[in-house]
């Protein structure tokens, strides 16, 4: 089976991306045709869409599934008249929370979609940039004022995960890849010693890290699963041995791997992030 699916925002769409992709992640058996409408901030940009969700129902002989997270009541009583089938997050969630806190909502557009400014913003920024000038090992030796070191043999999802980390959490998140020179000493790099109560590791199965690699460097021995499966047992008897906490990245996104971070570790967010 397969849907169209819109996802309309008056900001970015990122928040009802993943809200979105959460429910549809349980309907194994449908593909799904996403497509993403970002700033869709006034009623005329609403007709239009409309347009395109009724077009695309004659077309299908069936209503689209339409994801929407905006604020204007406006727009959005445009939008339930069109031929989709709509789930307003906003219109779902507004009115009980006004009742409960008996505070009517401002209805400001774009609100929840805001960065921040000032203290939580530069954290932020910090972070991100932090995450930048400390990946893959660089700037190995001042890692004073990091809040987690992330170690993985190379290709084991460190980059991206402390990357993951700076921009959704503030979170300054170096990393560092475990090279031969490490391997041959079997243990924690003495630089890193002082840091040990903000190691974490990540490792992946030798199958998938040498699947990684061949795209690389194809039919190369760091490629070779023999040498993805030594790399991998060093790494994580290191990790077993030291008491570094560790997760495999097998088969978890980063949202998972940034949550099970978070989890084992007990670090807080610090800052506001962009949605």
């Amino acid at each position: 089976m397969k849907r169209k699916a819109f996802y309309i925002s008056d900001g970015t769409g990122i928040t009802i991306e993943a809200l979105a992709k959460s429910l549809l992640t349980q309907f194994d058996g449908v593909t799904f045709d996403r497509e993403i409408v970002p700033y869709v901030d006034t009623v005329d940009k609403v007709r239009s869409v409309v347009e395109r969700i009724n077009a695309a129902a004659d077309i299908d002989g069936q209503p689209p599934i339409v994801f929407s997270s905006m604020v204007d009541v406006a727009s959005r009583n445009v939008l339930e008249a069109s031929k989709g089938m709509v789930l307003d997050f906003f219109g779902t969630f507004i009115a009980p929370l006004e009742n409960l806190l008996d505070v009517k909502s401002s209805y400001t557009i774009g609100g929840v979609h805001t960065m921040g400014s000032g203290e939580g913003y530069g954290r932020w920024i910090d972070a991100v940039n932090f995450a930048l000038q400390y990946d893959d090992g660089q700037r190995a030796q001042k890692l004073d004022s990091a809040d987690l070191i992330l170690l993985g043999v190379s290709r084991s999802g460190k980059t991206p995960t402390s990357l993951y980390l700076a921009m959704q959490f503030g979170i300054r998140a170096a990393n560092y890849p475990l090279t031969e020179e490490d391997f041959k000493h079997d243990g924690v790099p003495e630089f890193l010693k002082p840091h040990k109560k903000i190691l974490f590791g990540l490792t992946i199965s030798p199958q998938r890290l040498s699947s990684i690699r061949q795209e690389r460097k194809p039919n190369s021995r760091y490629a070779s699963l023999a040498k993805c499966r030594t790399e991998i047992q060093i790494a994580e008897r290191m990790f077993r041995r030291e008491q570094i906490p560790y997760l495999n990245t097998t088969a978890k996104s980063i949202e998972e791997l940034a949550s099970g971070i978070l989890i084992q570790t007990g670090l807080k967010r610090r800052a506001a992030v962009a949605n």
